[in-house]
């Protein structure tokens, strides 16, 4: 292996690690990191959750049960190398995502160690995204239990130096929910079942060679505990496992902390919400054993919930 490569190999690997996913291995697409910053704050546990634009991200099947339109939209910079941005667009049964992942100026060297060109690499990706509710469908008889399926249909791009790849991804997605239920003193409600399998189809194609994409189960469930904590659980097939606490002290203001375990390597992160009339400000923290932390900020628009003079108004009590 040239000198050239190993050096891409290794940054890459970098912001993999660094950036949000926390994976014991390399980054190589834009797919491979979380998107979404509310979910990071979970340990990004959201396979069960149904709420908001983030949806897009993560069960496609919880399309069909949003109730409005939202937009959220996310950018951070991993260790000063790679810029990442994630776009996401939802409403009720239909959403669409855009995914980009840029690095440039890596210093390059060929096999016998001489300087040549700076080397780069970007990806990027397109979601688009279904939810239906069976119910809803007149084709359907009744069914015994209550569903949402979905699917997201990915096209990817991979720019790696003077090589580029593309190629399309299939994913499909299951949710349903339970009614609430007690144990004894403690109230469970919002009880949520999600299941994902991603790259159910599809490969990534160079000139020269063709990959396929690895296949992903992922399970997740979520209960909010006595009407005041959510707690989400998201389990891998390939052995990652996410778990996450959402409180809200007051309406506007959530507080997050989770931890996530890829590739054997274990992070811990943390979270803050705040949402003021129809605009949501979400920050998430990870931590790494052995990398700098990772910082990531989002803004999410909920249009369904937008009141721009009374955001005004409260915009006015809190200047100066």
């Amino acid at each position: 292996m040239n000198r050239s490569f190993l050096l891409l190999i290794v940054v890459l690997l970098a912001v993999g690690l660094g950036g949000v996913s926390a994976a014991g291995q390399a980054a190589i697409s834009v797919l491979d990191i979380e998107p979404g910053v509310r979910a990071l704050g979970l340990g990004g546990a959201a396979v069960a959750l149904a709420d908001g634009p983030e949806t897009i991200y993560y069960n496609t099947a919880g399309l069909a049960e949003l109730s409005g339109i939202g937009f959220t939209s996310s950018y951070t910079s991993h260790l000063g190398v790679a810029g990442y941005s994630a776009l996401g667009l939802a409403a009720r049964n239909w959403g669409v995502g855009l995914l980009m992942l840029n690095s440039g100026n890596i210093p390059g060297y060929d096999a016998d160690g001489n300087s040549i060109d700076n080397l780069s690499y970007g990806s990027s990706a397109v979601l688009l995204g279904f939810g239906v509710d069976p119910k809803q469908l007149p084709f359907i008889p009744a069914l015994p239990i209550d569903f949402r399926a979905g699917g997201c249909f990915k096209y990817l791009s991979v720019r790696n130096g003077e090589t580029n790849g593309s190629g399309f991804g299939l994913d499909l997605a299951y949710r349903m929910e339970f009614p609430d239920i007690r144990l004894g003193p403690i109230a469970l409600g919002d009880l949520g079942l999600g299941v994902t399998a991603t790259n159910v189809l599809g490969g990534l194609s160079y000139d020269d060679r063709t990959e396929s994409f690895p296949i992903g189960l992922r399970l997740g469930g979520a209960a909010r505990i006595l009407g005041m904590v959510l707690l989400t659980t998201d389990i891998e097939l390939a052995g990652g496992f996410h778990l996450g606490a959402e409180y809200r002290p007051i309406g506007p203001v959530a507080v997050r902390a989770g931890m996530l375990t890829e590739g054997g390597v274990t992070s811990l992160t943390f979270g803050l919400g705040y949402s003021i009339e129809g605009f949501i400000i979400d920050y998430a923290y990870v931590s790494h054993p052995f990398l700098r932390g990772s910082h990531r900020l989002s803004l999410t628009i909920d249009f369904s919930g937008l009141n721009i003079g009374a955001l005004a108004s409260t915009l006015r009590r809190l200047l100066p």
